[in-house]
């Protein structure tokens, strides 16, 4: 069984609004403990007393940064030239992985080809495949998938690209600041993208603008 520290140590680290606050010393310890005992009785199956959780939220705020220092402060030397790169209009369709995948996979990238302009990335993984195209390319999906199961389908989605350079490769945690900072501002993400030096959110249209403000924001020279 959990123990209450394990516990309460648990429910901070879900919550990035809960690791911002306890790190920064915003949070009223006592308030909190408060407002977790009832989950944590549930959890527990058990009483647990006040004290008991501020002791643990304490213990938990001790070892958390006190100040918005590494992966987030190096973006000043991380980035390659503070650049951010957006596409708008996206389709975002998944598909049940199948013995075809890899020839519709093929036909795909084969058709779409001789089009300017048009983008398209398919990602495989283990019983599933996501398609991400822009709007003109809808129809030469659907006509290379059209023997596939589709499981679901997003569209009126745009991406936000912060292209960095390879030195982020060295600095952990740098994808969880980045993500951090757009949960404190309550933008969704409805799919992530990484390569090599380039981070890829997709995002509904309403939380593109915020999206592209808190990037800025952190690679502002």
């Amino acid at each position: 069984m959990l123990s209450i520290s394990t516990k309460v140590e648990r429910l901070v680290m879900e919550s990035p609004f809960l690791t911002e606050g306890l790190g920064r010393g915003l949070i009223n310890l006592s308030e909190l403990a408060r407002q977790l005992q009832p989950q944590l009785e549930t959890d527990l199956w058990k009483p647990v007393g006040q004290a008991a959780v501020v002791m643990a939220l304490r213990r938990v705020a001790e070892r958390l940064p006190q100040h918005e220092t590494g992966p987030l402060a190096e973006l000043q030397l991380a980035r390659k030239s503070g650049e951010l790169t957006t596409r708008t209009d996206l389709t975002m369709t998944t598909y049940k992985y199948s013995e075809n995948t890899y020839e519709c996979h093929r036909q795909l990238l084969e058709m779409v080809a001789p089009q300017q302009g048009a983008f398209v990335t398919v990602t495989r993984g283990i019983n599933e495949v996501m398609v991400i195209c822009s709007r003109p390319l809808i129809n030469v999906v659907d006509q290379v998938f059209v023997h596939e199961r589709e499981l679901a389908r997003l569209e009126s989605l745009n991406a936000v690209t912060l292209h960095l350079n390879p030195d982020t490769l060295d600095m952990p945690g740098i994808y969880h600041g980045i993500l951090k900072k757009l949960a404190w501002e309550k933008i969704n993400l409805v799919n992530m993208i990484c390569t090599h030096t380039e981070l890829t959110v997709l995002l509904e249209q309403r939380h593109t603008g915020a999206a592209i403000s808190v990037l800025s924001r952190l690679v502002a020279h």
